[in-house]
């Protein structure tokens, strides 16, 4: 047998250039994009078939469908997205990846790309190390799909001979011969093989290739390319496996949509292959054998992906219902990380959208109470798996709080340009503020959580004296949370006397100065080491200027009683 373990890894090595090349251009695509993916998400999935078009953009663009449903699970999970638009998007995205078969067809096959490749790279070179971050972006683009079309070329090149190797085929075909079996073995093997890998791209190149080099037949091509729509699902399944409910959802929404679509195929398989062998000769006057063939292939992945979209376009609810029935909510997990009042699209009448931006607000406001309530309790909490989860738990609001703070920040400007009385200008200001402290008190109890668990890592712990201060000056934050939403939830401050928050931020600044000094006595009475100390005023300090921005939401709130009433 001509075909040496030399010649098998240099296939390998072919294979992971292209890998490689697929990476680095669909990275420097996202790059380019930056934020515009995000814009473009949130603002483009106001119904299913907008979804679906917007998936099929973004996904063609980044050339990667894996890129795409990671990036949706992630907004899903953070709540940007809804369970509804995240299946919108997921199935688009299955037509755009179908792109990439095309691109390889058209360019791989038919046009030498590959002669062109190294000029490429020497003008990818001057923008790899521009200064600019847009212009390295557009380079490793470049590098990108220079890398990726030298792999293809590679892998026909040293993928092996069948005319020299006869002992390949017949190896090959002890496996091809056994009917609708063989379809089935195929297809599980294209699961397989994109699991591994985690690039249906590559998958589908190595398909086209076995199919050209007459491995196998349309018939088991087309079987792999199914198989290969199974596994793609999986990239967005472990992105989705520490997320929360709604995100667990859209990525097994994307795995049914796949499979159901894989089923109906197969029941109508070689009637469906005919449709596509009838496309392509009737629609493309190809004379070429390699290239018909990758063209039918091709043909074959879009065509399944078109019609598996239009099929099920209209059974989004019974989808979104199926998976709801299948993941039930987490014991442990609490109401939804997402915006629940504001929603995509046009918005409604200015004034109301401000009455939906104060409910929002005031579920801000609450998640970061929750959040504090974490900390204190991961204070107390011994147990490694335990404290583990909940620190896990208070980094991931700390995320939505970003998240929450700009997007009903973006939402309140685009109300503040419509017509609005000076009473409702003046009430987008305050909201502005508030959601601007509101993400600051999520960012202090985040340093709260991060402290604590710097001094865990110590295997030290504090005196029963600093335990019992730490707790003191929480609770007093606690009161001062308390007020703060009692103040945000009645903005007229209907009943709620202002200067109670007033009072306990005096407390607390007071408190905080008189452990301060007492600090500095016991560190030199050896009480506790010098380390213990920093942890323990680092804690005090953080309540201190937690508080702080309690009393400016506050605030926030009573200068437009104020100036109402001016």
């Amino acid at each position: 047998m001509g075909y040496s373990f030399y010649d098998f890894l240099k296939l390998i090595g072919s294979l992971s250039l292209f890998l490689y090349g697929m990476k680095i251009m669909s990275e420097g695509l996202q790059k380019v994009a930056g934020d515009r993916l995000r814009g473009i998400l949130t603002a483009m999935t106001t119904n299913r078939v907008t979804g679906v078009l917007t998936g099929a953009l973004i996904t063609a663009l980044v050339q990667s469908s894996s890129a795409t449903t990671v990036m949706v699970v992630s907004f899903v999970n953070a709540g940007l997205l809804t369970l509804t638009e995240s299946i919108g998007v997921i199935m688009g995205a299955n037509i755009g990846t179908t792109v990439t078969a095309w691109l390889i067809s058209i360019f791989g096959f038919k046009v030498d790309v590959s002669s062109f490749s190294l000029p490429l790279l020497a003008i990818a070179i001057p923008l790899i190390f521009s200064k600019r971050s847009s212009r390295k972006s557009i380079g490793e683009f470049i590098f990108g799909f220079s890398f990726l079309f030298m792999g293809l070329s590679l892998l026909k090149m040293n993928a092996p001979d069948l005319n020299s190797n006869p002992q390949m085929l017949s190896f090959v075909q002890n496996y091809t011969d056994m009917g609708f079996l063989s379809v089935l073995l195929f297809l599980f093997i294209g699961t397989i093989l994109t699991m591994i890998v985690q690039a249906s791209s590559a998958t589908m190149a190595i398909t086209l290739i076995m199919c050209i080099n007459g491995w196998i037949n349309l018939d088991l091509g087309a079987a792999l390319i199914l198989g290969e729509n199974i596994g793609t699902t999986i990239t967005a399944n472990l992105a989705a496996l520490t997320a929360n409910t709604q995100a667990r959802r859209a990525a097994l929404a994307h795995f049914i949509f796949n499979v159901f679509g894989v089923i109906w195929v197969l029941t109508f398989f070689h009637p469906f292959l005919a449709l596509v062998n009838w496309v392509v000769d009737t629609f493309f006057n190809i004379s070429n054998p390699e290239v018909a063939i990758s063209f039918k292939l091709s043909a074959f992945h879009s065509i399944f992906n078109i019609c598996n979209v239009c099929i099920l376009i209209w059974g989004v609810k019974f989808i979104e219902k199926t998976v709801c029935a299948i993941i039930r909510p987490r014991k442990d997990e609490e109401d939804e990380p997402r915006l629940r009042y504001i929603t995509g699209g046009m918005l409604s009448t200015a004034e109301l959208s401000i009455l939906q931006a104060h409910k929002e607000t005031l579920l801000f406001a609450q998640r970061t109470h929750r959040m504090f309530g974490m900390v204190q309790r991961l204070l107390h909490t011994e147990k490694e798996s335990d404290f583990i989860n909940l620190f896990g738990r208070v980094e991931k609001y700390e995320n939505i709080s970003d998240n929450m703070e700009l997007e009903i920040a973006n939402y309140l400007n685009q109300v503040s340009e419509g017509r609005l009385s000076s009473e409702s200008k003046l009430q987008i200001r305050s909201m502005l503020r508030e959601v601007t402290e509101i993400e600051s008190i999520g960012d202090s109890c985040y340093n709260l959580a991060r402290t604590i668990n710097r001094k865990r890592q110590t295997n030290q712990d504090f005196t029963d004296k600093q335990y019992e201060h730490i707790l003191f000056m929480m609770k007093l934050v606690n009161d001062a949370f308390g007020q703060m939403i009692v103040v945000v939830e009645k903005p007229e401050h209907h009943g709620v006397d202002i200067n109670k928050t007033y009072n306990i931020e005096n407390e607390i600044n007071n408190y905080r100065s008189q452990l301060k000094n007492q600090n500095i006595i016991d560190v030199n009475n050896k009480e506790y080491d010098y380390q213990m100390g920093v942890y323990y005023m680092d804690i005090i300090g953080e309540c201190e200027r937690l508080g702080d921005y309690v009393v400016n939401v506050v605030e926030a709130n009573n200068d437009v009683k104020e100036r109402k009433s001016t």
